[in-house]
């Protein structure tokens, strides 16, 4: 009898084994799809960082852009853009020295960006 609870015991032993291997592989087949999927989203992220930078930069082109070409329509139509006499008509003939120098530094700002 002592022989058969002894095999009985190493069968059990066996079994536990086989559960727990068993058991190992499917924890490593998940650690190793959630690594996976880590490693995507990672790259799906820097992407989406990459794009949504290169969407904002354009979008401040843009607006120094527009802003200057409002500028230079408001000065073509014949009116102050610099800050003491912005607003007033001036004379189409005269140019103002503060009007172009906003102007250019406008200019020089949409071409940096």
């Amino acid at each position: 009898m002592a022989q058969k609870d002894e095999f009985q015991k190493f069968d059990q032993l066996v079994q536990q084994s086989q559960d727990l291997s068993k058991k190992l592989q499917e924890m490593k087949d998940s650690i190793s799809a959630l690594l996976i999927e880590n490693a995507e989203l990672k790259i799906e992220n820097e992407n989406l960082r990459n794009r949504l930078d290169a969407d904002t930069t354009n979008s401040k082109k843009t607006n120094v852009t527009n802003a200057h070409q409002n500028l230079v329509k408001l000065y073509n139509k014949g009116y102050h853009i610099c800050r003491p006499m912005y607003g007033a008509h001036r004379n189409e003939a005269e140019g103002c020295a503060f009007c172009l120098g906003i102007l250019n530094d406008t200019d020089n700002k949409s071409k940096a960006n």
